[in-house]
């Protein structure tokens, strides 16, 4: 086993460079029966929006402290060690941008080492160590919690997560090994592996319920209330209960088939290209046997290659994305610029503008009227919008009292006149131009001049859909994915025309939807629908020449991505598909393929074949029989490298025509208007790592790449002979 204490650190020191030192604080607090606890607060300075985080140095000054806290116990001075956090904050774990720059994989692993010496020095004080959750808790500071003997929580807690495998990473400094024999394996899944592909966390009561904390208090006396239960623990007065500690029939039991069920979920879920969660997986397996020593021995080995790995950086460089460019936009102009809105109208009452009316009632509180061609579908949309408000009741989400106040906002009619108070007003109508401009020009007759027109066209012109207004200074494309609900992305169109009063507007509004937005150009498909209408185009293409579609699903799982293109089809409706392929075919004829294999699956209805649950089981028969006749079936590499040559090609060209500002907005609207793998760093990225950058255009979209330490670039291939 590795001998942590024999280790030189120091190499660490030079890399942490401008660390913000998260540094431990001691006091002593006196204890009834004469006894003494020794009070540890992790702070680095900074106020609550500066979280506390972990480097190389607030290691080892933590583990410094320990060390001199050890020698106290020893002495009989002290009776127990606590660990708590600055106000509201423990600890938010690593500093990413730190881990983002170690050099090499022996670097990596020194840093796992380093967290398993620091950390570990908590089980090894002579007295009992706890630590008071009083804040946020996430990766590394969940883990200072995790090495301790017991825990606190604070009720109020708004986060405590292990988040590492979104990132790329594993609970890499005792979490793998400590948590599944701390709550059992189911548990431990859920925390290590399931909540963070989803992105939840948990809450004060749910850390008390899995077992992660042993008690929990109010905030208004949280410290005061968790040293005198620190006190009664130390007396023997306490005694602490372990519920959902694993048993001997557990260990024997469950946790492999646990572990199966989570493997066959993951690969379903999310393929298997991700590295980080089926290495936290082989980590939670082996937790069912063996020391502390061998599981801390086992994460340092895990931590050390990921952290050497492509896809940590890609992953680092997605979270920044979300995490800082999404807050600042590219091209947005200044927010004071844009108007008030007080009152909200929707045309359209179908399930895409029933789905914007809740949306804007909820996060704006101001009045919504909708309308539709008549009263009966008017009367659906709004009954549509008070049941979910009703479910959103149900699931406590939202109190009695603002179930009423968001009822009594909406309201539906057919006269237009209702409209003429409206802000800002939204079209859901059929995606045609024809229908969208006259509803634009029918309702301007009724609004005031500064009101604001939006359309939610995913592939028309918003220029052309303005050409018989007015005023189309005030008209902007704002493009929802579904569901409205979920979905995080908005794409802000801007025509020439559109005044920066209008845009301004748009980002406000979409920043109060809680959704993030990127401004785009005012072209076809915009971002994210021009690049699936590349990727489904070429995998039609390759069906409607004689691919089967088995292969054309097994050329593009290197992606990573979450669905096939024949699930993703379906999913947006067959129908759909074919008419965004065929609109950019009509714009890009010589770079876009239009199917009419496609439109005869949209009438078939289906391409899979899925039981009674919907559950694929594989390909319809009949969808095999409709596609084919093809005669010069492609190999999976050829299509590989058509798609990502495609994609490279299409995106040099987007930046060219400045659709978007950046490679960086690109990855932006993928990842969060497409669910694009952040372990590949979204598109550009993984299309500069594997050479189709410098295959299409003779450079990359990053310099230098994003890429693993010591990982060196492909050399480019020859792109293949394209098929008929």
């Amino acid at each position: 086993m590795t001998d942590y204490s024999a280790l030189d650190f120091t190499p660490l020191l030079a890399l942490s460079g401008d660390e913000v030192v998260t540094h431990s604080f001691v006091r002593d607090v006196p204890l009834s029966g004469n006894r003494t606890l020794a009070l540890v607060t992790l702070d680095n300075g900074r106020d609550h929006t500066r979280p506390n985080t972990i480097g190389a140095a607030t290691l080892l000054e933590f583990a410094g402290t320990l060390d001199v806290l050890r020698a106290r116990a020893g002495r009989g001075e002290i009776h127990g060690v606590a660990i708590t956090g600055k106000p509201f904050i423990l600890a938010a774990g690593a500093d990413l941008s730190k881990v983002g720059e170690i050099p090499s994989q022996e670097a990596g692993k020194l840093l796992a080492q380093l967290g398993h010496y620091a950390f570990g020095k908590e089980a090894d004080l002579g007295v009992p160590s706890f630590v008071f959750i009083n804040g946020l808790a996430l990766g590394g500071g969940l883990e200072i919690a995790l090495n301790a003997d017991y825990r606190t929580v604070d009720a109020s807690v708004p986060a405590i997560a292990l988040p590492e495998v979104s990132l790329g990473l594993i609970p890499g400094w005792g979490g793998s090994y400590l948590l599944p024999n701390l709550i059992g394996i189911e548990n431990a899944l859920k925390v290590i592996i399931e909540n963070p592909l989803k992105y939840r966390t948990l809450k004060g009561a749910d850390a008390l319920a899995l077992g992660v904390a042993d008690a929990m208090f109010d905030s208004v006396s949280f410290l005061e209330n968790s040293i005198a239960w620190a006190g009664g623990v130390i007396a023997g007065t306490t005694k602490v209960e372990l519920p959902n500690r694993p048993n001997k029939i557990e260990r024997l039991v469950k946790w492999d088939v646990a572990i199966g069920i989570a493997r066959k979920s993951l690969e379903s879920s999310i393929g298997t290209v991700a590295l980080a969660p089926y290495a936290a997986l082989e980590l939670l397996k082996a937790a069912k046997s063996g020391t502390k020593e061998e599981g801390f021995e086992r994460e340092d080995n895990a931590l050390a290659e990921l952290i050497a790995s492509d896809q940590l950086q890609a992953s680092i460089y997605a979270f920044n994305l979300v995490q800082k460019r999404a807050k600042r936009p590219a091209g947005a102009p200044d927010k004071a610029l844009a108007r008030p809105i007080t009152k909200v109208g929707v045309i359209g009452a179908g399930l895409m503008a029933s789905q914007f009316a809740l949306l804007f009632v909820r996060r704006l509180r101001v009045p919504v009227v909708i309308t539709d061609l008549d009263q009966a579908r008017v009367d659906k949309g709004v009954e549509y919008i008070h049941n979910e408000i009703a479910t959103l009741l149900a699931k406590k989400r939202i109190t009695s009292d603002e179930a009423n106040r968001l009822r009594a906002l909406v309201s539906g009619t057919t006269d237009k006149a209702d409209f003429a108070d409206c802000d800002w007003v939204i079209e859901a109508v059929f995606e045609e131009l024809g229908v969208k401009q006259d509803v634009f020009a029918e309702i301007e007759k009724h609004i005031s001049p500064e009101a604001i027109l939006a359309t939610n066209t995913s592939s028309l012109s918003v220029e052309k859909i303005g050409a018989k207004l007015a005023h189309p200074e005030r008209l902007v494309g704002f493009h929802f994915f579904n569901p409205v609900a979920i979905m995080p992305l908005i794409e802000v169109v801007k025509t020439p025309l559109t005044n920066d009063a209008t845009l301004s507007t748009a980002m406000v509004v979409a920043g109060k939807l809680r959704k993030n937005a990127v401004i785009t150009r005012d072209t076809p498909g915009f971002v994210v629908n021009r690049l699936l209408a590349k990727l489904l185009g070429e995998a039609m293409h390759a069906v409607d020449t004689g691919t089967p579609f088995e292969v054309v699903d097994g050329a593009l799982a290197p992606f990573g991505l979450p669905m096939t293109p024949f699930q993703l089809l379906e999913l947006v409706g067959l129908k759909v598909g074919a008419h965004v392929l065929d609109t950019h075919h009509a714009a890009f004829p010589e770079r876009f393929f239009e199917s009419a294999n496609l439109h005869k699956l949209a009438e078939y209805g289906k391409v899979l074949d899925r039981d009674a649950k919907g559950k694929i089981k594989g390909f319809d028969k009949g969808a095999v029989k409709i596609v084919a006749g093809g005669t010069a079936p492609m190999t999976a590499e050829e299509i590989q490298q058509r798609v990502e040559d495609g994609l490279a090609d299409e995106i040099k060209r987007m930046l060219d025509d400045d659709v978007v500002h950046a490679a960086e907005d690109i990855d932006l609207c993928m990842i969060l208007g497409a669910n694009w793998p952040s372990q590949m760093g979204g598109v550009t990225p993984y299309l500069d790592r594997v050479g189709a950058s410098e295959r299409t255009f003779g450079a990359t979209f990053h310099t230098p790449q994003i890429r693993g330490v010591g990982a060196a670039a492909p050399a480019p291939t020859p792109a293949p002979t394209p098929a008929a």
